[in-house]
């Protein structure tokens, strides 16, 4: 038999009390998530589950961080957002149990790692709401808020945080509306062959370069985003950025024949934060202004 899952009647009176009227009588409503599954949200969700750091920092972003209760072991943002959290899973997979015992009134979910495949039917059983977010491109990521404004009634918070970050790209168009394109290598991994990670179309950390100036050496990349460095070479990039965990940048220049790049020859390799621009949430967009200024350092003039 379907269980139903039902908040303490207190709970219910409790968030009724402090919620305008207009808000509460919006709800129940019902939205479509990126799986195409029709999800029905009772009330304005005050016990949040949010799988995935991407989603975290959208919740973050509406100014919900106070209504998260559990999140998944690789968050680290905002500052705090461990403190007093339920760690509900992370490389080893999630727990479903240690989920409903939190009591949420909203599961977010991503279905990398087969969180949604693990995730989606324990939830549904226990009657507990789940919504799934893709974030295939930057114009995903803002899709995305709005989606969770609607989700929580936040959707003044929400279509106010899109302004404010479509904005600050447009300020950076607008700083490199003329400027060349630069030529970049977009560094992310290495595979265990010797093999390296780049970025490919259709994802938003290629967007966010697109924004920031630079365009992929590798334009045409489809499937795996995988280069060999006589790839590398052969294309030989203006601009070097690596966003890798596990190495310095430096380390580039030593590679057997990447000296005869332009970037190296030039010293134009550079870090670049992992947690901006491989995290599809809204800090995207501080790597889009941190990469611009990288790329074109003559339109951003040191105050």
């Amino acid at each position: 038999m379907r269980r139903r899952y039902r908040l303490p009647l207190a709970v219910l009176l409790a968030v009724a009390s402090v919620l305008p009227s207009a808000v509460m009588a919006e709800f129940p409503r019902t939205v479509v998530d990126a799986l195409g599954r029709e999800v029905t949200i009772a009330q304005p969700p005050q016990r949040i589950i949010s799988i995935f750091a991407s989603n975290t920092e959208l919740l973050a972003a509406l100014e919900l961080t106070d209504r998260i209760v559990g999140i998944e072991d690789y968050t680290r943002y905002p500052r705090g957002i461990r403190d007093g959290r339920a760690i509900v899973g992370g490389r080893l997979g999630f727990s479903a149990e240690a989920m409903a015992r939190l009591e949420p009134d909203l599961v977010v979910v991503t279905p990398a790692r087969q969180a949604a495949a693990t995730l989606l039917r324990p939830m549904e059983a226990a009657g507990i709401p789940v919504v799934v977010l893709l974030h295939r491109d930057l114009e995903q990521v803002f899709d995305n808020l709005r989606f969770l404004g609607r989700v929580t009634g936040e959707e003044a918070v929400a279509e106010a945080a899109v302004e404010a970050l479509q904005a600050r790209l447009e300020q950076v168009r607008v700083r490199i509306a003329d400027a060349p394109p630069r030529h970049v290598y977009f560094e992310t991994g290495e595979t265990d062959r010797g093999g390296f990670m780049t970025i490919r179309p259709g994802t938003y950390t290629f967007d966010a370069l697109v924004a920031a100036g630079g365009r992929s050496v590798f334009p045409d990349l489809t499937g795996l985003s995988q280069v060999s460095g006589e790839a590398v070479i052969q294309a030989d990039p203006e601009v070097i950025l690596v966003a890798r965990r596990d190495m310095d940048p430096t380390g580039v220049a030593g590679r057997v024949g990447w000296q005869r790049t332009t970037a190296v020859r030039h010293g134009a390799v550079h870090p670049v934060n992992r947690s901006l621009l491989l995290i599809p949430g809204p800090r995207v967009v501080d790597g889009v202004e941190q990469m611009a200024r990288l790329l074109h350092p003559e339109r951003f003039p040191e105050p």
